[in-house]
């Protein structure tokens, strides 16, 4: 008993490290770096912005990766915009979440490539750095 209690320890400080994943029924949920988290193929991270500056850095994100076939759909507090980058699907989910706190969710392709979700994140990210 004691020695399963030392290797559930190990396990959850090893989860508290860069990147984490496991199935929780039967999704796929991971934590990457504290601040992104990636559930059933979609990389999410919370900007520290109000939903118009986000929304638009997403527009700006998707022309500036020469999207096509755009699809966007805008509500208040919700948004998606749906195009094809190189090829590639890409939907991302705008949701507002508290006052100056915004969530995106970027899912590439058919089941998610968490390493193209996070380039357009970081395209976002940067275009809301230069505002």
């Amino acid at each position: 008993m004691k020695t399963k209690l030392i290797l559930l320890a190990a396990a959850t400080l090893l989860l508290f490290g860069c990147n984490a994943a496991m199935v929780v029924n039967g999704r796929v949920v991971g934590i990457q770096s504290g601040k992104a988290i990636y559930q059933d193929g979609y990389l999410t991270i919370r900007y520290k912005a109000d939903i118009q500056p986000v929304w638009q850095a997403c527009e700006k994100a998707v022309a500036d990766l020469k999207g096509w076939s755009i699809e966007k759909e805008r509500k208040i507090s919700t948004g998606s915009i749906k195009a094809i980058i190189s090829d590639e699907k890409v939907t991302i989910l705008v949701e507002y979440v508290d006052k100056d706190m915004v969530s995106v969710s970027v899912l590439t392709g058919v089941s998610g490539n968490n390493i193209a979700s996070g380039m357009i994140h970081d395209r976002i990210a940067a275009n809301l750095a230069a505002r």
